[in-house]
């Protein structure tokens, strides 16, 4: 029997929402919670489910019985039972391994329901050599394993309910101003009290690890502090670059009764750890030589820490979840504007900072004012003539470049800016001899990776200030760069199909102000930059942004 609702269940486990019926944004705020988006042209948006979407939405507390509810509700059609076998296998799988304390400190207890789960585990070679079988559905693990373990667990479709109570570090009280040091009012928002509040729970057993999932602009670094205030300990906090780690401490510094003398950074230019320490991914992951150890690793091991905050969690380097995976026992969040990642390692974040705690659509906030109405057009230009038969005989790589260094976008640069006289714009690309043409042809400033720390600061600076209203970044500005100003995002060219890269660009225009923001994409037509395009617009389209398309006539 058919009936009149947005989406279609297929066997293989993806969903197909219509956008135009009039109750597609009902279904699709249902859709989010379990699924995942992964395609969204005009009229027909794809999702599927897929294990840690599942995961996700049992470890936030959503019941079986409610994921397949609304399926069989919005469903036009009777749903496979394949389907319904699948979610209730994933779903359930929740809570069927349990890391659990033991009478000796020196251990922990890995719970499992059934004698099957216990028999696969003891079989695993690289779990065999972790565990030891202590009764029918026990085993024991050495403490240090416990990263490790839950990695490997996670590997082959068990993820592990962690239920270890984890250790307050050393005490260090902080409060959050009423009033910050440059004089405004300070409010924590709602919903940054829910974020930290589902993150920490009661502080028992399961409970102040994960990640939460905010939009750029609404204040991910304020989370971060109110999560601090209510634990009060030691805190390493590893963020994107230098001016990221700079803008952390002047939160802090801002926001709280912390002192100078309690904050410290440890970066290439400055190593100062101090009660509260700021530091990049980057000096982490630093080592002399590629078979050398890491020798800046022990920061995160041996500073007996007690809040560990992984910003923009979605980069987290490989060398980074190694040694995350030996600090369970310590407080943790992940914050992000999206948990997608382009190497496919979703189930490592959740296995080791922990699953989604929170999750707000950007629209919702968009609705409150608590981040700015944006809109996205997404401009399509023709290839110069001279540039076809080059293109037609080039790789995959280098017709994408030579579409994405097309010359004709720097007049449609030009008529953006002028479209735009009293916004304050960000020209941002990929490829630094395209952005030095743009920075040179309308005498722009510039920031690259080679900008030394001191001009990238001196020239946020001037942007913040109003000195200089149109700034050109490479993706060195992808992340944590608050330029609350800036209402208008230029994007000639970026890193392929990436979608966390779209949603990073576009959130760097979505600080709340008394005006709209307008994100623009140039997009070489007829060019493999077109299907990359595509693939990028995908997480924007699941949080409800559609782009209007401009063909651009040369």
């Amino acid at each position: 029997m058919m009936q009149d609702t947005p989406l279609i269940v297929q066997s293989d486990k993806t969903l197909l929402l219509d956008v135009h019926h009039p109750r597609s944004e009902e279904c699709r705020a249902d859709l989010v919670r379990f699924c995942e988006l992964i395609k969204s042209p005009e009229h027909m948006h794809t999702y599927t489910l897929s294990a840690i979407s599942l995961w996700n939405a049992a470890a936030s507390g959503i019941k079986l019985e409610t994921i397949l509810d609304r399926l069989t509700y919005w469903s036009k059609f009777p749903i496979a039972e394949s389907v319904y076998f699948y979610v209730k296998d994933m779903a359930s799988r929740w809570g069927k391994v349990r890391l659990t304390e033991s009478d000796d400190p020196r251990y922990y207890r890995l719970e499992v329901d059934s004698e099957r789960i216990k028999s696969e585990l003891s079989q695993r070679r690289a779990l065999s050599k972790l565990l030891v079988l202590k009764d029918s559905r026990t085993f024991l693990l050495e403490t240090y394993a416990r990263g490790e373990v839950k990695l490997q667990l996670i590997k082959i479709g068990y993820p592990v309910d962690d239920r270890i109570r984890l250790s307050a570090g050393p005490h260090v009280p902080l409060a959050l101003r009423k009033q910050t040091r440059s004089g405004k009012d300070f409010v924590v928002r709602p919903y940054q009290k829910m974020s930290a509040d589902a993150l920490l729970g009661d502080l028992g057993p399961g409970c102040g690890f994960g990640t939460i999932v905010l939009p750029c602009g609404s204040g991910k670094t304020v989370v971060g502090m109110e999560i601090m205030q209510r634990l009060a300990t030691r805190t390493l906090v590893v963020t994107t670059n230098v001016a990221a780690v700079h803008q952390w401490m002047q939160e802090i510094l801002d926001k709280t009764d912390l002192t100078e003398e309690q904050v410290g950074e440890y970066t290439g230019e400055r190593k100062d750890p101090r009660e509260i320490t700021v530091c990049t991914y980057q000096v982490l992951t630093y080592r002399p030589d590629k078979e050398g150890p890491f020798p800046h690793l022990d920061l995160l091991t041996k500073g007996n820490w007690g809040l560990i905050i992984y910003d923009e969690v979605h980069m987290l380097p490989a060398p980074v979840f190694k040694i995350t995976a030996e600090l369970q026992a310590v407080y943790r969040v992940g914050l992000t504007a999206t948990l997608v990642r382009e190497d496919g390692r979703e189930d490592e974040v959740f296995s080791l900072v922990g699953p989604k705690r929170f999750d707000v659509p950007w629209n919702e906030l968009q609705q409150q004012g608590f981040i700015a109405e944006a809109y996205c057009h997404e401009i399509r230009i023709d290839l110069p003539k001279e540039l076809e038969i080059p293109y037609a005989l080039g790789t995959k790589r280098e017709k994408y470049r030579m579409a994405s260094e097309n010359p004709l976008k720097l007049e449609v640069v030009k008529e953006l800016v002028n479209r735009h006289p009293d916004d304050f714009i960000l020209i941002i690309g990929q490829y630094l001899d395209q952005l030095k043409h743009i920075a040179d042809a309308f005498k722009l400033p510039i920031i690259t990776g080679s900008t030394p720390n001191a001009k990238r600061e001196e020239l946020y600076r001037a942007f913040r200030d109003g000195s200089t209203r149109i700034l050109v970044v490479s993706k060195v500005a992808n992340f944590a760069i608050d330029l609350p100003d800036a209402s208008v995002a230029i994007q000639v060219s970026g890193t392929f199909g990436s979608r966390s890269e779209e949603a990073q660009r576009l959130g760097r225009i979505l600080r709340p102000k008394n005006r709209s923001s307008f994100f623009y994409s140039v997009v070489t037509r007829y060019s493999n930059e077109e299907e990359f395009a595509a693939n990028r617009q995908k997480f924007l389209a699941e949080q409800g942004y559609s782009y209007e398309i401009e063909v651009w006539n040369n």
